[in-house]
């Protein structure tokens, strides 16, 4: 699937690709959540995607080259959904992207905990979770799916996220 190219502006051009309501929405379910299934990024976003428009975004994001799709080997009629290298290369761009968010926006501490952590990480952080996600996504899709490949840097977020949400439904 090619873009329409309006400009040969990088930004322009970047803003075509994942610059609609919820292409970086699947994207960061898949990178924050590692939910690989169509029913799992249906039902688990916090935003309330359509079917018909996740079934839309995920053609056109696997049409472009930013994920890949695989049949899955435990359910012949399901399938697991992967970050290609250029959507993991969006790593450092999502990280700006929440720690402006969090600077300039009224955004709950329990969805903006991983945004915090990614942030004060910096660099170093980022670099340490693509090479984590290329492993999940692209050396080993299948057990990055169904959880017998872990990530520590995905780990370590989830679990931040989750003792928030531990913390404000005990106090």
């Amino acid at each position: 699937m090619d873009i329409e190219r309006r400009s040969g502006c990088p930004i322009n051009l970047s803003m075509e690709v994942v610059g609609d309501r919820w292409s970086l929405v699947v994207i960061r379910d898949m990178m924050f959540g590692n939910r690989r299934h169509f029913r799992d990024l249906l039902t688990r976003s916090h935003e309330g995607i359509a079917s018909n428009i996740l079934a839309s975004r995920l053609k056109r994001l696997k049409a472009l080259g930013l994920i890949t799709r695989m049949d899955d080997p435990s359910h012949a009629q399901k399938a697991i959904y992967s970050l290609a290298e250029p959507a993991i290369a969006l790593v450092p761009v999502l990280a700006m992207l929440g720690a402006w968010g969090r600077r300039f926006l009224p955004v709950t501490e329990e969805l903006s905990i991983r945004a915090q952590l990614l942030e004060e990480g910096g660099p170093a952080l980022w670099e340490d979770f693509m090479r984590d996600l290329r492993v999940l996504h692209i050396e080993d899709p299948i057990g990055g799916a169904n959880g017998t490949r872990k990530s520590p840097v995905l780990a370590r977020l989830t679990q931040a996220y989750l003792d928030v949400r531990a913390r404000k439904a005990g106090g």
